[in-house]
């Protein structure tokens, strides 16, 4: 790893691919944070700008950052920081695809070049209580969705509204940068997942002339540290 400053807020960074499929000139870094451990002037020291917020705000965009600046020195051997743009979303640099993901102290980064990936999206989740998955199935699962739930235990429902809020959401990241129009949860199908960590969604609306409705894309998931972790790819 490059010896810029790390915060003790944040454990060094991890080059670990958790994921059940290695994608060729993709790279992944990660760190684990604790906001409770987060000083005022980490993000002087860092060499990165801060935001505004609570602790837990400021440490998960903190440790965002210091991925993602890792894991463009790493692609590119420039250890930029991406800016947030106007629709709050990362500013990659000129012919990098990237994405960044954080929740429950866990935060990471991917990069690429956008001559081998369009597009990358990466989410990290805890998993859903039961309770929470029942109330929030009907926003996140389409009709067809919430059809295939039948017969499934509260736990495995649970499992699937969880997996399926993690996939749409890395699906929103990879294609957004693509269209930059705005899509959400009744947008999009999850048709398929499997135990060995593969799935594939399907858009149910036009983003654009490349991507219409029917266009399906292929996903990958794990359960890893304790929380689910999916990413969507799209091939150059």
């Amino acid at each position: 790893m490059s010896n810029l400053y790390l915060p003790p807020c944040c454990t060094p960074l991890s080059d670990h691919w958790p994921l059940p499929q290695a994608l060729p000139g993709v790279q992944l870094i990660s760190t684990r944070f604790d906001a409770a451990r987060l000083d005022a002037n980490d993000f002087d020291l860092s060499g990165i700008a801060a935001v505004n917020g609570v602790a837990k705000r400021q440490s998960e965009y903190l440790a965002g950052r210091l991925c993602a600046r890792e894991a463009l020195r790493r692609v590119t051997g420039t250890a930029t920081v991406p800016a947030v743009g106007a629709d709050r979303a990362p500013q990659w640099p000129a012919g990098v695809s990237g994405s960044i993901t954080h929740g429950s102290g866990w935060a990471g980064a991917m990069v690429a070049y956008a001559s081998a990936w369009r597009g990358l999206g990466v989410d990290v989740e805890r998993r859903l209580t039961p309770a929470r998955a029942e109330r929030l199935a009907g926003e996140i699962l389409t009709p067809g969705e919430l059809q295939q739930l039948q017969g499934l235990t509260a736990e495995q429902q649970a499992w699937r509204i969880s997996l399926t809020f993690s996939l749409k959401e890395s699906l929103f990241k990879a294609l957004y940068p693509l269209v930059l129009k705005r899509f959400y949860f009744q947008d999009a199908d999850l048709l398929s997942c499997h135990a060995g960590g593969s799935a594939r969604l399907r858009l149910l609306i036009d983003l654009s002339g490349d991507w219409p409705a029917g266009s399906e894309l292929d996903g990958q998931f794990v359960e890893h540290d304790g929380h689910l972790l999916s990413l969507v790819a799209i091939p150059a």
